[in-house]
């Protein structure tokens, strides 16, 4: 996500690093750089224009203090800018004031609208403890209202359909619906076309008549770059829209459309989708979207992802097992399982502050895949007691987990080092930081863990 334009600004701020102090021609020679950075990553250019005119008044007007470099000072000034171009602080709504809250999801065909509407559901039951009701009005696109009741099943949130009905109708029939079944928040999923059209803007008119949506989503397409901003633009001057949801933008290297929304259109961005899954949807929070841009890594959203994927009672027991040097492979194969709950590891690694830099870093995720399976074709007794685990065992988890003889006896070894740098750390606590600093050395030594 993002990271064509974090390398490339990365490239800009090295210019000006070197530097003693701040001038007008270092300046306009960075500027320059980070100009081509954001037009490359698909900005608007008029976002682009703007940004970078502030950007060089702030910088040429700032004085650099003895213990910051410039490049320093200029990493700061481009994060706050950044920030005010994303939007103060992040604009997700209360979901306050009467019942039952009426939604309008709306955007093209292939946006993403029927997949939000379930990650939504399911934010607003585990976040805000709210009853949602899925409302299918997209009767047009084929096997659009089954898609619907299917997410809607795997999540068990309720989903209200009449088939192939009046849009219309199946809005205000749902409201009565959710009125009659204690459901709070009505999230109405609307049909999408291939390209704007009067037909599509009147039809989404009259159902924000007929509902009085208290907020109006609109979900665009990170992948289609600046088409994304133009079409948010038309479909806010037409509808009024509340804010916008950028869909896919784990896989939109460049992130143009995320730096560009606020600035064309006025409202905010809200939302972005972060992967497939039915948790992956992300409040966007501009400081915190800023600092990853500039490699700043995010540390309080992943911290955020951790108390979400990881019970504190057991986090707690495994904190004892560590102390008392009893941690054993049912402990590692339930602490992966934690960790894939948080997402992808390399995004996680994203938000480790400096990691984002280090190039060379590469993270294979199927071993994690790998190591799960050799695992789970131990009994809980070899878990327990890997030292009981001869070369007979051995053959037998190979064969049991797809997987060679060489992997199994590779994730043996790692694991016996890794419990002997944990009693090691263990054993002088009272000298924390050069231990730990000596451990992070040997694991780099041994290769670390598979995947790592």
């Amino acid at each position: 996500m993002l990271e064509q334009l974090s390398d490339k600004l990365e490239a800009a701020f090295k210019k000006i690093r070197g530097q003693g102090k701040i001038t007008e021609e270092n300046i306009t020679e960075s500027m320059r750089e980070i100009r081509v950075a954001l037009l490359s990553a698909d900005v608007n250019y008029k976002t682009t224009k703007d940004f970078v005119k502030k950007l060089k008044e702030r910088a040429i007007g700032e004085k650099v203090i003895n213990s910051i470099s410039p490049g320093q000072l200029m990493v700061k000034i481009t994060h706050d800018e950044l920030q005010n171009l994303l939007g103060e602080e992040s604009a997700e709504p209360s979901y306050q004031g009467g019942t039952p809250f009426p939604m309008l999801v709306m955007g093209l065909q292939g946006s993403g609208k029927t997949t939000f509407c379930g990650k939504l559901a399911l934010r607003l039951r585990s976040k805000f403890k709210k009853n949602p009701l899925l409302v299918a009005c997209d009767v047009y696109r084929p096997a659009a209202i089954s898609q619907l009741e299917t997410i809607g099943k795997s999540l068990q949130i309720p989903t209200y359909s009449e088939g192939q009905g009046d849009p219309v109708t199946i809005a205000k029939n749902a409201i009565k619906y959710a009125q009659e079944h204690d459901h709070d928040i009505v999230i109405v999923d609307t049909a999408g076309r291939l390209q704007l059209d009067d037909k599509l803007m009147t039809e989404l008119e009259d159902i924000c008549e007929a509902i009085k949506p208290k907020e109006k989503f609109f979900v665009a397409d990170a992948m289609t770059g600046q088409d994304a901003v133009n079409v948010s633009n038309e479909f806010n001057q037409r509808l009024d829209i509340s804010g916008v949801v950028l869909s896919k933008l784990d896989g939109d290297t460049r992130g143009g459309a995320a730096l560009s929304i606020r600035s064309v259109t006025g409202k905010p961005l809200i939302y972005v989708g972060t992967g497939e899954k039915p948790d992956a949807l992300e409040v966007l929070h501009p400081d915190r979207l800023a600092s990853r841009i500039l490699g700043m890594g995010d540390v309080v959203s992943l911290v955020e992802r951790a108390q979400d994927a990881i019970d504190e009672k057991e986090a707690k027991k495994m904190e004892k097992k560590l102390l008392q040097n009893k941690f054993d492979l049912n402990d590692f194969m339930m602490q992966l399982k934690q960790i894939k709950k948080m997402g992808s590891i390399s995004d996680l690694v994203g938000m480790i502050p400096g990691m984002s830099k280090m190039k060379g870093l590469k993270v294979d995720e199927k071993q994690f895949v790998y190591m799960e399976a050799i695992m789970s074709s131990m009994t809980h007794k070899e878990r327990s007691q890997p030292k009981i685990i001869d070369g007979n065992r051995r053959k037998r988890i190979a064969k049991g987990s797809g997987t060679s003889l060489q992997q199994v006896n590779q994730l043996l070894k790692q694991f016996d080092q890794m419990r002997k740098m944990i009693k090691q750390f263990v054993s002088v606590g009272s000298k924390k930081g050069k231990q730990m600093r000596n451990m992070m050395k040997q694991m780099q030594q041994q290769g670390g863990m598979p995947g790592s």
